[in-house]
């Protein structure tokens, strides 16, 4: 499993999954992935640290 907002793998056993109101599970591996996606609302391929980074 992959973390949704940095795309770094999961160990089993660890992580967080998350549930939107319309059904869809966001996973995450850390709580500053947490925090940037659902408080922060910022898109990962504007992150320099994520794997979904895409230059401009």
């Amino acid at each position: 499993m992959k973390c949704s907002f940095c795309g770094e793998q999961i160990p089993p056993g660890t992580g967080l999954i998350f549930v939107k109101k319309d059904g869809r599970m966001v996973y995450f591996d850390k709580k500053k992935c947490e925090k940037n996606m659902l408080k922060l609302r910022r898109n990962p391929t504007h992150i320099k640290w994520s794997k979904y980074y895409k230059k401009e």
